[in-house]
């Protein structure tokens, strides 16, 4: 195996290692912080009195020929 081959594999695993505790630390933030808990809560969350849950408010414009 040459040096460079050498260099770019040992990037290759580096990024993976780094990226893959980054994403086990952000999991283990989620959980403490309770982002899992409800579901729902987050599910409504972008609805509003001027969109109630259900009822959509927008439209695609119609065509016309």
């Amino acid at each position: 195996m040459t040096p460079t081959n050498l260099a770019i594999l040992a990037t290759i695993v580096g990024a993976v290692v780094l990226f893959g505790a980054a994403t086990v630390l952000a999991m283990g933030w989620a959980v403490r912080a309770g982002q899992f808990e409800n579901f729902d809560r987050g599910a409504r969350s972008i609805f509003g009195p001027d969109e109630p849950v259900g009822e959509p408010t927008d439209a695609f414009p119609r065509e016309t020929d």
